[in-house]
């Protein structure tokens, strides 16, 4: 039989007034909030990918800064029938953030089959339910308790 898995990577950004990065998305009619990241693509490894995933989607360099979790638990795909393996790490911007920031969750500008903005969040008032996937509300849960 085969079990296909599905690794992810994703990168928590906080900036100076402990507000985490947040990426509010729609993907064929289907909206989701999370952190900002995505999948690996075959051939790259976790801290490449996540460079990539922060150039394509936010035009911003990182550094990355440390581990922060690894998914724990069995998760299925919202899109397929995968296993997802998500991996998460805490960020540093190497230059100023240049996409627009909104202050309302799905606030889009884009046309188009996918939609993206994104918005920081106060860490003190983040309620990881805001977050659509269950494996980004326990990293949002680790963030709170670490903070």
């Amino acid at each position: 039989m085969n079990y296909p898995f599905n690794v992810r990577v994703y990168g928590l950004l906080m900036d100076a007034h402990n507000r985490v990065l947040i990426s509010d998305e729609e993907e064929d009619g289907f909206r989701f909030s999370k952190f900002p990241g995505g999948g690996l693509e075959y051939g790259e490894g976790l801290l490449e990918a996540l460079s990539r995933e922060f150039s394509e989607e936010c035009a911003l360099p990182i550094e990355i800064v440390s581990h922060f979790y690894t998914t724990d638990f069995f998760i299925k795909s919202v899109f397929n029938e995968s296993q997802v393996i998500s991996v998460y790490y805490v960020v540093k911007a190497l230059e100023p953030l240049a996409v627009p920031i909104k202050e309302s969750p799905y606030d889009f500008h884009d046309e188009g089959p996918v939609k993206q903005a994104f918005r920081w969040k106060a860490i003190s008032e983040l309620q990881p339910k805001e977050l659509t996937f269950e494996t980004d509300q326990r990293v949002a849960e680790l963030l709170i308790q670490s903070c």
